[in-house]
């Protein structure tokens, strides 16, 4: 990690962990889910990767989650914080990937085209509340505007790989992972290599985005 920046937004302070590209094309921004922070697996594990295809990782705290605080707000208040933090993302001056898992993989989806992202990534999208696929989020999956990419587990109760609709989206399933990505043992995969599924898969759609 290269450094921190503190951000003050109407949500009150986030913070923005920086992972620079010595020769950045783009920038990766991705916030993390209701239920933890960005030190979740995937989101380390692209920050990792990332910057050796040139692109800057920037991992998103939201302001509920700097203040220590156990519950995640409304949607609108995290859409709110990362308005907030938009400009910092920004600052770089190149295209912004928006991004995150589960519930910052909304956010992202929601502020999408009113931001001007060059495309969305969706980690975990939760297309639904476990157990109850009729309240469907579909709508925010299939109205991003811009090119986007849903990684997503087999066995993921907030919504299965079969479950999501059809609509211009990519989508890269995680087989037998749950909503955090993980596996069983009859999987027989590591957890290196779920996250090389996942690095490998989000790297092959960033370079079409060039």
């Amino acid at each position: 990690m290269n450094r921190v920046v503190s951000v003050e937004t109407e949500a009150g302070e986030a913070r923005v962990h920086w992972y620079g590209a010595k020769k950045a094309w783009a920038v990766v921004a991705l916030g993390h889910g209701a239920g933890g922070g960005v030190e979740a697996r995937d989101l380390q594990a692209l920050a990792a990767t990332l910057p050796g295809e040139g692109v800057s990782v920037a991992l998103v705290e939201q302001p509920w989650r700097v203040a220590g605080k156990k519950v995640a707000p409304a949607p609108r208040t995290l859409d709110v914080g990362w308005h907030g933090v938009w400009p910092e993302l920004a600052k770089p001056g190149l295209p912004v990937i928006a991004g995150g898992r589960s519930a910052g993989a909304r956010v992202a989806c929601r502020t999408a085209q009113d931001l001007g992202a060059r495309a969305v990534l969706a980690l975990s999208f939760p297309l639904h509340p476990p157990g109850k696929p009729e309240k469907s989020r579909q709508d925010e999956l299939l109205k991003t505007g811009v090119d986007t990419l849903v990684v997503q587990g087999g066995n993921d109760p907030f919504g299965k790989p079969e479950e999501f609709p059809e609509g211009d989206f990519g989508l890269v399933e995680v087989a037998y992972g749950d909503h955090g990505f993980k596996v069983p043992k009859k999987a027989g995969l590591t957890e290196e290599q779920v996250l090389e599924v996942i690095t490998g898969g989000v790297v092959k759609w960033i370079r079409t985005l060039r």
